[in-house]
């Protein structure tokens, strides 16, 4: 006979996974998990700076109701001027006559 071994289902199986207590980033290119302080209003991703506004479902559940404009809009900025200089440097140096 065949050993019977301890079968989940598929939800049993993802439950296991399950982070409670963090969110992750909206930022495409990081998608980094945060966890937050619980009842915090904000939370920074570490990775890539950009900051949220949080709402807590119950006291282990946090949501993101959105970005801090002020802050994602500088992060944004900065990365602008760095593209624009590393821009202007490379089409500095090609020189012709």
């Amino acid at each position: 006979m065949a050993i019977e071994k301890e079968q989940l289902s598929a939800s049993e199986s993802l439950r296991k996974t399950r982070t409670f207590g963090k969110v992750r980033c909206h930022n495409p290119s990081c998608m980094e998990r945060i966890q937050p302080a619980p009842g915090a209003n904000h939370a920074k991703c570490p990775t890539c700076g950009m900051e949220y506004r949080l709402f807590w479902v119950n006291s282990t559940l946090p949501r993101i109701r959105g970005p801090v404009w002020d802050v994602n809009r500088k992060i944004a900025q900065e990365k602008m001027a760095r593209l624009e200089a590393a821009a202007s440097k490379k089409n500095g140096k090609k020189g012709g006559k």
